[in-house]
């Protein structure tokens, strides 16, 4: 099948695998099945086979099949990856032999709108950026449409579209490396770059190919195009490549950003004051380079700055990001199941000068826990350690810190509960991700929650 002109292609009547019967690959059939196409949806796992959005997908003339990959995936004329499937895995490499295109959910859904794409990826801040973007352009004209990596397919937005696009629609997308490994056409009108750090290396083979892969966001972008970058991570500046504009953020100084900082506040280049520090509703050095970088992105999009104003004093942040759960005896319970990557762990810590009790481990992702140290040291007083990472992290930090394996994220809330004193934090940060344990990083967080909840109620 032809995909090489966005504009002529037509998916009515086309036989299409669609790997991976997880959100995405449930959002892909649906809307390929829209479009008229002949869907074979495909899992190697049985589990999804009891899924009801599954077993819908069956009635309305989906092919199914759980448990294994057949060769039957191969009789298509195109195939759908979810994010899920690494780009160097048996299929992905047998379908090129065979000719068959290969694309992404996120790509596939690209072919069907008209809409503005503003595209948000980074290691770490993406869901906050994100959603910082939509509620900001929510206060303005716009119509906001968030999707992508926050949870909800983006193949499943443009669904709901297809008949009838509002003029002010928006697509505000969180964007991961994985769903940009199969990119031919997908063009954002803004990038958002946040920052760059070693992530995600279980899938990797190096650091480079790992920015390789988030660097395809910028791929087809032009010079009408518009991206937004992090000046102070010198890593990420070193890989941006564009002919799209170039606008940086930063917490120094740059002449071309938007808005600079002093001291105690946020100005625009006009020496305007937007907001006082002390007024952010989001503490620490890595929520305000977030909104930076949100207020740089809707600056552009000529959102009102009243609108950026408000949600920078108004925001109260993103489930599972060092979210407040309760206190317990003056002990603070925190909820950081996203931080699925070691730095997203030092800057969890950061963000506290109080003593902490720190749940960590979780999946391996090839992350090197020595980096944690420096910023264990000050506050940290025990590591609760789960999951398949535990031996290793261990023997990463066992010999200057207190560390204690515990066989359930539930015994560890127990354990945690027994250690602590007044004026303690307990956080789940685990710098893992949730796979060996858990469905996903929401999963994971709403046991956690779960559990906190249960033992306040005990008390």
């Amino acid at each position: 099948m032809d995909i090489s002109v966005k504009n002529n292609i037509k998916l009515k009547g086309k036989r299409v695998t669609v790997i991976g019967a997880a959100r995405s690959g449930v959002a892909a059939s649906e809307l390929l099945l829209t479009l008229g196409a002949k869907v074979f949806l495909s899992d190697k796992n049985s589990s999804p086979g009891d899924n009801p959005e599954v077993k819908a997908l069956q009635k309305k003339g989906v092919t199914i099949e759980v448990g294994a990959h057949s060769e039957m995936i191969y009789d298509t004329d195109l195939m759908v990856v979810s994010p899920g499937v690494p780009q160097n895995s048996d299929i992905i490499v047998t379908a090129k032999e065979r000719d068959i295109s290969v694309i992404g959910e996120v790509e596939l859904a690209s072919w069907f709108t008209e809409l503005p794409i503003v595209a948000i990826t980074g290691s770490n801040g993406k869901t906050t950026t994100t959603t910082i973007i939509a509620e900001m352009c929510q206060l303005s004209t716009y119509t906001p449409y968030l999707a992508g990596n926050v949870g909800i397919p983006f193949s499943q937005i443009v669904r709901e579209n297809l008949e009838t696009e509002p003029e002010n629609g928006i697509y505000i997308l969180e964007i991961s490396s994985f769903q940009m490994e199969h990119i031919k056409h997908f063009t954002p009108h803004v990038a958002v770059l946040l920052n760059l750090t070693p992530d995600h290396l279980d899938r990797y083979i190096s650091m480079e190919e790992y920015a390789t892969a988030k660097m395809q966001i910028l791929k087809n972008m032009t010079d009408k195009d518009k991206v937004i970058y992090n000046a102070d991570d010198i890593l990420l500046t070193s890989w941006i490549h564009t002919r799209a504009r170039q606008i940086p953020f930063t917490l120094k100084n740059h002449s071309n950003s938007l808005f600079s900082i002093n001291a105690t506040k946020i100005k625009d280049k006009h020496g305007n004051i937007i907001a006082h520090f002390k007024d952010l509703s989001l503490p620490g050095e890595h929520n305000t380079a977030n909104f930076l970088a949100a207020s740089t992105v809707c600056k552009i999009l000529n959102v009102p700055m009243d609108s950026i104003r408000k949600v920078m004093t108004t925001f109260r942040g993103v489930p599972h990001r060092i979210e407040h759960i309760c206190s317990i005896n003056e002990v603070d319970y925190y909820n950081d199941s996203k931080a699925t990557n070691v730095e997203s762990v030092n800057v969890a810590l950061n963000s506290f000068s109080r003593p902490i009790i720190l749940i960590l481990g979780g999946r391996d992702k090839g992350g090197d826990f020595s980096k944690l140290i420096p910023h264990l040291t000050p506050n940290v007083k025990t590591i609760l350690v789960i999951g398949e990472t535990s031996d290793r992290i261990i023997e990463t930090l066992g010999e200057q810190f207190y560390c204690m394996p515990v066989a359930s994220l539930e015994s560890a809330v127990k354990t945690a509960y027994s250690k602590t004193q007044p004026d303690d934090i307990v956080l789940l940060s685990p710098g893992c991700s949730s796979f060996d344990m858990f469905d996903n990083y929401e999963h994971r967080g709403e046991i956690f929650k779960q559990t906190v909840i249960e033992l306040l109620e005990s008390i």
